[in-house]
């Protein structure tokens, strides 16, 4: 696949790498940052995962499958959003990888998201990852 088509936003968020781990996949953390998502899974590899909301006035029920969990270090995860307009087929999954680094000033994170299927396709994604790290930034320094 080509780098063009992958999808990447980071942050550096002032708090431990475990407390962002922690916002990455608690139901009540998420839906304060990821637009009011209610976010349903068991947390562990193999674990399928729902996301449920309201997305520009429309319903959506998203889902993938834990790939790869290893708390405070690294989260990944398939993805499929029925409002893409693509048919539920492996093709239309992208694999969501969130990796957490520790650095002087707090935690970075960087998230890549693969399988973009045009380079608009791709900044599209990037700056709906980035707003959404963004809140995720303001909702855990805003409460510490």
């Amino acid at each position: 696949m080509s780098t063009d088509r992958i999808a990447e936003a980071s942050v550096t968020i002032d708090a431990p790498r475990e407390r962002v781990f922690e916002a990455l996949v608690n139901p009540k953390d998420i839906k304060e940052y990821m637009f009011g998502a209610e976010a349903v899974s068991d947390w562990e590899e193999g674990a399928r995962v729902v996301w449920r909301g309201e997305w520009k006035g429309k319903r959506y029920e998203d889902k993938g499958v834990i790939l790869e969990l290893k708390p405070a270090q690294r989260l990944r995860y398939t993805h499929f959003s029925p409002l893409s307009g693509e048919p539920d087929v492996p093709e239309s999954y992208h694999t969501v990888t969130v990796e957490l680094t520790e650095e002087d000033d707090g935690t970075l994170l960087t998230l890549t998201q693969d399988n973009n299927a045009t380079a608009d396709a791709r900044r599209h994604s990037e700056e709906n990852w980035g707003r959404m790290l963004e809140d995720l930034k303001d909702h855990i320094e805003g409460a510490s």
